[in-house]
């Protein structure tokens, strides 16, 4: 994470005008609210070792998160887009950042914060899925470049009940069970389209489904912890799916690795 987000400050700095060239983007437009996602999703890795070091990389995510997803919303209010431009990358920055940013608070103990960006990311959520539907029933399908963007909308319901569940833990609520429920039918859709999904060739774009996956898993398996019936007889499928797909995920990442550094190895040695 920390190498990943000083790679693109430092692109942002040496090339200005591509960075804001990718922000005006269509489809690549939402991209840059993932330094405010994955900041906050760290807030919750470093809290059991440093609380003050958690407030501080939350309070530069949820700026950023603020910021970002007012302008990029107002760029989109003002107009002039192709119906071929609405894909799930116009999630990021008012659902996942808001999810995420209410995660944090929620983690943090400021829930009643927390209860506000999750307010804003349920509803921005529940605005967009609509145009995002009719788009894959109406128009010609995503094209195989695009279709690993489709990891970002199976996201939403089970990292809203990741959120809510850091909002307010242990609870078992009806309507948290109804986002689940609503997860891991996206998750399955996901299973049933894994051949048109898999239509492209691999890259790193294929880990946007790990969003929606690991947030399923922690949903289910607190669930089960909680004593519900179902996720009690989920969590071990769930659980044991996630970890083979996130497992293949790492291997082939890593092979890719391997294999560019050796081609970049072939390529400098002398004839």
């Amino acid at each position: 994470w920390a190498s990943l987000l000083g790679l693109y400050l430092l692109r942002a700095l040496r090339d200005r005008a591509g960075v804001l060239a990718e922000m005006q983007h269509p489809v690549q437009g939402g991209t840059p609210a993932l330094a405010a996602v994955s900041t906050l999703l760290i807030v919750l890795a470093v809290l059991p070792y440093s609380r003050a070091a958690a407030w501080v990389l939350a309070g530069l995510g949820l700026a950023w998160n603020l910021a970002y997803a007012l302008w990029h919303t107002g760029q989109l209010w003002q107009g002039g887009r192709q119906p071929q431009d609405t894909v799930p990358t116009l999630y990021l920055p008012t659902v996942a950042g808001n999810f995420t940013s209410a995660a944090a608070l929620g983690a943090l103990g400021h829930a009643d914060w927390g209860w506000l960006f999750l307010g804003m990311g349920v509803f921005s959520w529940l605005s967009l899925e609509p145009l995002f539907v009719q788009r894959f029933w109406q128009a010609p399908g995503l094209p195989p470049p695009q279709r690993a963007t489709m990891g970002i909308q199976f996201a939403p319901a089970a990292v809203c009940a990741m959120a809510w569940l850091l909002l307010a833990p242990g609870t078992t609520e009806p309507w948290l069970l109804m986002l689940w429920g609503y997860g891991l039918f996206q998750l399955a859709l996901g299973l049933r389209l894994w051949r048109w999904l898999g239509a492209q060739p691999y890259s790193a774009a294929y880990w946007s489904y790990t969003f929606g996956i690991c947030a399923a898993t922690v949903v289910t398996l607190k669930l089960a912890v909680s004593g519900v019936g179902a996720a009690q007889v989920l969590a071990l499928p769930v659980f044991v799916g996630a970890n083979l797909f996130i497992g293949t995920l790492a291997l082939r990442s890593g092979w890719r690795v391997l294999q560019t550094l050796r081609a970049a190895c072939v390529h400098r040695q002398p004839l």
